[in-house]
């Protein structure tokens, strides 16, 4: 299977279709990738938009293989099996998770100065992604927003892998995902154009909303 999308702009204005049932959202996007996908969907639908602020907790030899996740607002998410089978315990990874507070304390103050997030209390709320792989920024971020009592609690995104789309479920009222392809390696390998985002597209972005 080739490509589903030419970019996250595309991915969100076909992913706003499958959400007008929102009225008047708070639409939540995890930076970076998941803003460029929910400025359309904003778009669309009108309500609001902002950042939900999410890190991987990565394991320290391979930073990139996340075994948990934090999302502003919200305790951390661990991934309990991987920790296992890799020898590890959270208490182990609470340096990486120091650093990776710090860092989401200096995200929140880039994106919104400091502001705090809306009042989510028994609203709609939908958070958006650009894809998901392993679910576990996701999965955090759906706990956060649930702390929060809104109304209705959607997670959008344009890609996932099968597997992952089922385990987070259970997270929340709605999951809209357009494709869930069996051969799904990485949220990259589904667009045409997957360019990393900066601090700076993301202001670009939010400023356009």
């Amino acid at each position: 299977m080739g490509h589903l999308f030419a970019d996250r702009a595309e991915a969100g204005a076909l992913l706003a279709e499958r959400l007008l049932f929102a009225r008047d959202p708070v639409i939540l996007a995890l930076p970076r990738g998941g803003v460029a996908v929910a400025v359309p969907i904003l778009h669309r639908l009108g309500g609001v938009l902002d950042v939900l602020v999410t890190r991987k907790i990565g394991y320290p030899p391979s930073p990139e293989l996340g075994v948990g996740a934090i999302a502003e607002g919200g305790e951390p998410v661990f991934d309990h099996d991987l920790l296992r089978r890799l020898g590890l315990t959270p208490q182990s990874v609470a340096w990486v998770l120091e650093q990776e507070r710090r860092e989401l304390a200096r995200r929140i103050e880039v994106y919104r100065g400091g502001r705090d997030l809306p009042d989510l209390t028994g609203r709609e709320v939908i958070v958006v992604d650009d894809g998901l792989a392993t679910g576990g920024t996701a999965r955090a971020a759906l706990r956060a927003v649930v702390v929060a009592r809104p109304g209705r609690l959607t997670l959008a995104v344009p890609v996932g892998a099968r597997e992952t789309v089922m385990a987070l479920r259970a997270e929340a009222d709605e999951l809209v995902v357009l494709a869930t392809p069996p051969d799904f390696r990485a949220v990259g390998q589904w667009y045409d154009h997957f360019d990393q985002l900066t601090d700076k597209d993301v202001l670009t972005l939010l400023n356009q909303g």
